[in-house]
């Protein structure tokens, strides 16, 4: 089963149900340390207005010394400064990606019992070439939290990012 749907041409939609409390998942989606390991690094001030900082280091996400694929070795360690849209501890928090130009990445924590389900919905992406590159991004990156939480690893994430990018196309279309 794909997480995952396209709510408009420009919106895409993923949910997880995540082994850890709502405070929990809080704290892996805003403390710089925990983000890093599933997603990207750097400082972020949780309030609207705030800065979010997105260091990228993939070589964090993968428990095998894996290559980085050479159409992504370019940004490998890229920096990206965004902007919080929303935020309303610890139950969401949402920011521009690429200054806005690709639209608001919005993460909701619902609980679920001991558990929490994640909403993830990125809205303002620019066309089909992009909405594959962000579903495929997102369903990989969601796919460590997720492990993360659970206590297993992901052993190659580049192997992981592949297949997600293969299965996002294909669940939408494009």
């Amino acid at each position: 089963m794909v997480d995952l749907e396209r709510l408009a041409p420009d919106t895409l939609r993923m949910e997880r149900l995540l082994d850890a409390p709502r405070e929990t998942v809080w704290r892996w989606l805003v403390e710089p340390d925990l983000r890093k390991q599933w997603f990207a690094g750097g400082p972020l001030q949780p309030r609207v207005g705030g800065e979010i900082e997105l260091v990228f280091d993939h070589d964090n996400l993968s428990a095998n010394d894996v290559p980085y694929p050479p159409h992504y070795a370019e940004h490998k360690c890229a920096v990206g400064r965004e902007t919080i849209t929303e935020s309303d501890p610890p139950r969401l928090i949402a920011f521009t990606w690429d200054g806005g130009t690709e639209g608001v990445a919005r993460f909701e924590l619902f609980e679920d019992g001991a558990r929490t389900r994640l909403v993830l919905t990125h809205s303002g992406i620019t066309g089909p070439a992009p909405m594959a590159n962000f579903g495929g991004g997102w369903h990989s990156h969601l796919a460590v939290l997720q492990a993360k939480l659970s206590g297993d690893v992901v052993r190659n994430f580049w192997a992981l990012h592949a297949e997600s990018e293969a299965t996002v196309k294909r669940v939408l279309g494009d």
